[in-house]
């Protein structure tokens, strides 16, 4: 090291010395940013977004009031995501098991909610200018048919982009989506267009929604909880996983980049 320089280490800890001085958050953001950039990105990130109707609670609000919130925090969130690079994102908004269990007024005003946004996405400069394909995941049948539409206008408005990817996981069940590529499989076998011998994990993963779309290399989930709930099962196979301890609709960039440098730091061996 030359006379009279300083490591990066120490340039590290007196960094972290000036933002207790000064309470610089955005000193910390900034330099936390800098550390993320310098590793590598992860090409596709999952999210989970949960924590939405506790942190309502929490506050005296209405449950479906904090999925507003938390879409308002995922068009963020979105831009968050674009400006680090990271070309595919899939965010897991309503399971077929949430559809089905919970209360019905509740989920009428989630799949308003989804209507209004997927109206607004379709018109949305940050989506357009940037190149974001985004793609519907999950059973359509099951969604009313505006909500399907407007979701669906969403898809033709970016059909031509490739730059990054959206996909939005909605009516959607990790095994749900594994029994339609098996079934899929199986007509194929049937139609003499294909040999039993012939179906491996490539055929499978081309047939699951993402097919085409590299697996996830992360999955961040909120508010705490630490299961999968169905998310992508087949293809989070060597994901890596950050659960962070936090509402979705109090999710700040500082908690994505902090989830990214965990990412970086940890050794993926894929089975090696």
């Amino acid at each position: 090291m030359p006379v009279g320089g300083t490591s990066g280490s120490s340039l590290y800890r007196i960094a972290r010395l000036l933002i207790r001085a000064i309470g610089g958050y955005r000193l910390y953001e900034w330099l936390l940013e800098r550390q993320v950039l310098s590793g590598p990105i992860p090409a596709h990130v999952g999210i989970v977004l949960d924590g939405n109707r506790r942190w309502a609670e929490e506050r005296g609000l209405p449950r479906w009031l904090g999925h507003r919130y938390g879409a308002d925090r995922l068009e963020e969130a979105l831009r968050w995501i674009l400006d680090l690079g990271v070309r595919t994102t899939t965010v897991y908004a309503l399971s077929i098991e949430n559809m089905e269990r919970r209360p019905r007024e509740e989920v009428d005003r989630i799949l308003e909610l989804i209507r209004e946004r997927a109206l607004r996405l379709a018109a949305d400069p940050l989506v357009h200018g940037r190149r974001v394909r985004v793609r519907l995941i999950g059973d359509r049948s099951r969604l009313p048919p505006e909500v399907r539409g407007a979701l669906e206008e969403a898809e033709r408005a970016t059909e031509g982009y490739d730059s990054f990817f959206l996909n939005l996981a909605i009516a959607y069940s990790g095994r749900d989506e594994i029994v339609r590529a098996a079934r899929r499989a199986a007509e194929m076998v049937a139609s003499g267009a294909l040999r039993p011998e012939d179906i491996d994990e490539e055929l499978m993963s081309s047939l699951m929604y993402t097919g085409g779309l590299p697996d996830p290399d992360l999955i961040i989930r909120t508010s705490g909880e630490t299961r999968l709930s169905g998310f992508l099962l087949w293809q989070s196979a060597y994901s890596e996983f950050v659960i962070l301890d936090v509402y979705w609709p109090e999710f700040r960039r500082i908690d994505l980049l902090r989830a990214i440098r965990t990412y970086q730091g940890r050794s993926r061996r894929f089975g090696g």
